[in-house]
């Protein structure tokens, strides 16, 4: 079934191609919905489908906006979905990750042209503002003052009604289908402010507050961008992994074979995998022989042999010859499919994380101004003054407590301290990692790739016989295997000339002067009479005819600072872990030299997942560092997530931190960075508490001038970028 990304309309022909059918004989619909801003999104359209009957489960995820739904009953029940939808305000299009791109592509450009006119339009009203602070009307005159509120308005009006779009239009949604959003409030607040700032300028008055609509404005779609940020990135991951699933396999028929989508591969299908393929569903192998690279799915450094009997696992890479596989579930149900669904978990609780930017932009239009209401009508009703120095009054109170010293608070101590990582090569994707690092006390290390360089090394190569070296190196450069490519970037002579034939699951045979039989592969398979090598060690064996002419041993080196950085964590008091898919005698060899003694070999990406997700139930902030596809749901929900530079895109896109180099100590100045930032990010607040403490009072009481409340305000600014700056003294 091709899925288009065509709005879905109430009608009937419109919805229903949409509509799978499960194998229970149930129904499935799984949408895209747009116009998602906050939880309150999520359960309206949640427990609006939930009444409708037959319908036995909903889930719509926030970051992705995947929507699905299921049902027993009739498939026209697809029809009252739709309708559900619409009345209340959303809409729903078929689920396709690439428009989905385009269209987050599009909304990145428009928020972001936002948020630039904003600015632009914000620093020149200031500016023109500062004039108005510091000069009286005596000074000044009638005019001029009427001048710059126009000039001001004359740039203010035309920048709120283009950059308040993201905001006037979700309310507008929202009013139209009786319901009411985060951005009613945000919207009624600009158009009010704007409205009696204009007000006041065609009755020649003095208080103007062009400046306040547009900078209030401005922080608002900082704190909208964002959090756009941090579900795009979520997005991308899931796409990674969704995008396993879009393509075709080949279908074995009687009447021959058949591409068709793995969307629609179904258990019981036999499917043809080639060589350098990778496996559509999970399956079992029910023709052939080969060798399987299972490192995206479990982390396994070693290609796993297997042949007719043995399970496959969806994402895994067909490494030698093609086979035939018997599907055991359908793509949706497969390794991978379960994989989207755990990161989608991930995600949704991930994306609940409300931006401190945001929240003070959203309190401040309420607070500030009942307040500046408040004091003018106790100025008026109360204190017997007259309407107009009342009315000055109020109008400082809106100047002194303009949120810029708080909104700052925050974002200048994320951009120096992103700015000073980045100089070390540590990339930041979300605003409030740094936030959130500074309370990790559990860290969780995969090991191949991440602890150690993930690349088979071979171990002491000069004390080889080097005519052995020799026509080992010349087998195993016709190899794909990665420890055959390991021998032969080792050897730096000359190679005989030799056609080795490739044995899946065993190694490599070539005959040398008509007479001798080399083997370059397992020892049991090579010279299984020999004596058995260490059972940590990855060896491969030489023989001729037999008999053994030479053991390549091989270690996936550590990283060559990863103790110095393992034991400095443990000095902070860090819980650390080792989960790997790895065998357990190289994973235990692993955790001895590193001295993390909390171990755990063998394991599955559900299980890597399971055990995060209990040590955060237990009240453990948990951080993730992994480099594979097999790690990407537990990247995706753990606390805090970092991969290599040298990570799948898959990771890397699950993934809340980049670090480059083959050094594993970014992960320590990382944390360092994120203590110290939460440290200054305080100070800040406390710094912004206090003033307001003490400057509202006195704005209130009318011991403040306009003057000196715009004085105040930058002052109060500048102590927090100053306070801020202090990061780099230490990052």
């Amino acid at each position: 079934m091709t899925m288009t990304a065509n709005a879905l309309s109430p009608d009937l022909s419109r919805i229903l191609p949409y509509v799978q059918i499960n194998d229970n004989g149930s129904h499935s619909l799984n949408l895209s919905v747009d116009g998602i801003y906050c939880a309150a999104c999520i359960q309206k359209i949640e427990s609006g489908l939930k009444k409708i009957p037959g319908v036995s489960y909903v889930r719509l995820n926030f970051t992705t906006r995947r929507l699905n739904v299921s049902w027993n009953g009739a498939r026209e029940t697809g029809d009252d979905i739709g309708h559900v939808i619409a009345d209340l305000g959303y809409k729903a299009t078929a689920y396709d990750p690439a428009m989905m791109a385009k269209e987050s592509d599009s909304e990145a450009k428009n928020l972001l042209l936002c948020l630039g006119v904003a600015g632009f339009a914000a620093g020149n009203i200031m500016l023109m503002s500062f004039a108005l602070w510091t000069t009286d009307i005596e000074t000044m005159g009638v005019g001029v003052r009427d001048f710059l509120h126009w000039v001001s308005a004359l740039v203010a009006i035309p920048a709120i009604a283009f950059s308040g779009r993201p905001f006037f239009l979700s309310a507008l949604k929202a009013l139209r289908a009786g319901r009411t959003n985060m951005d009613v409030p945000i919207s009624v607040g600009l158009i009010l402010t704007t409205g009696m700032s204009l007000f006041e300028l065609v009755s020649h008055g003095e208080h103007a507050y062009f400046d306040s609509a547009v900078m209030l404005m401005f922080f608002l779609l900082i704190g909208r961008y964002l959090d756009y940020m941090a579900r795009a990135s979520a997005r991308r991951a899931a796409t990674d992994l969704l995008s396993l699933l879009s393509g075709t396999a080949m279908q074995v028929t009687a009447a021959g074979g058949k591409n068709i989508l793995i969307r629609d591969v179904l258990a019981g299908m036999t499917l043809s995998v080639g060589m350098g393929e990778h496996f559509p569903v999970d399956g079992m192998i029910s023709k052939g022989r080969t060798e399987i690279d299972t490192s995206l799915v479990t982390g396994e450094s070693i290609p796993v042999s297997a042949g007719e009997g043995d399970e496959v696992l969806a994402g895994t890479l067909n490494l030698n010859m093609p086979v035939q596989i018997q599907a055991l579930r359908g793509a949706e149900e497969s390794q991978i499919g379960g994989m989207v669904r755990l990161m989608e978990r991930a995600e949704q609780s991930q994306a609940l994380y409300v931006r401190i930017a945001d929240r003070v932009a959203r309190l401040y239009t309420p607070v500030v101004h009942i307040l500046a209401l408040a004091t003018f009508i106790y100025w008026v009703w109360m204190a017997g003054q007259a309407w107009q120095p009342s009315l000055l009054t109020a109008a400082t109170v809106l100047i002194i407590t303009c949120p810029c010293a708080l909104a700052l608070a925050v974002p200048i101590v994320q951009v120096l301290a992103i700015g000073r990582l980045m100089k070390h090569g540590i990339m930041v994707r979300a605003g409030d990692v740094l936030e959130r690092i500074a309370t990790v006390d559990t860290v969780i290390f995969d090991k191949t790739g991440t602890l150690t360089i993930g690349k088979p090394v071979l171990q002491a190569s000069e004390t080889l016989d080097p005519e052995a070296f020799r026509v080992a190196a010349s087998m195993a450069v016709n190899s794909r295997h990665p420890l055959s490519r390991s021998i032969a970037a080792s050897y730096q002579g000359e190679l005989v000339s030799l056609a080795p034939e490739e044995i899946p699951g065993c190694g490599l045979i070539a005959t040398l002067d008509g007479a001798s039989e080399y083997r370059l592969g397992s020892r049991v398979w090579a010279a299984p009479h020999s004596q058995s090598g260490a059972a940590n060690v990855m060896e491969v064996v030489l023989s001729k005819n037999g008999s053994e002419l030479a053991s390549f041993k091989f270690r996936d080196e550590l990283r060559k600072d990863a103790k110095d950085t393992i034991q400095a964590l443990q000095r902070r008091g860090l819980k650390l872990y080792l989960l790997s898919g790895d065998r357990q005698e190289i994973v235990d060899e692993t955790g001895r030299q590193l001295g993390i003694p909390d171990i755990r070999s063998g394991m599955k990406p559900e299980d890597k997942y399971n055990f995060m997700q209990e040590l955060r139930r237990q009240g453990h902030k948990v951080m993730m560092v992994g480099d594979g596809m097999n790690d990407a749901p537990t990247l995706a929900g753990a606390d805090v997530s970092a991969s290599p530079s040298s990570a799948i895109d898959l990771a890397r896109n699950s993934s809340s931190v980049v670090f480059t180099g083959e050094m594993l100590s970014p992960l320590l100045r990382l944390i360092q960075t994120g203590v110290r930032s939460q440290t200054l990010v305080h100070q800040n607040f406390g710094m912004t508490f206090i003033y307001n403490l003490v400057a509202i009072p006195m704005a209130v009481a009318g011991y403040v001038t306009p003057l000196i409340a715009a004085a105040a305000m930058s002052l109060s600014s500048l102590a927090v970028i100053l306070n801020a700056f202090r990061i780099r003294r230490r990052a």
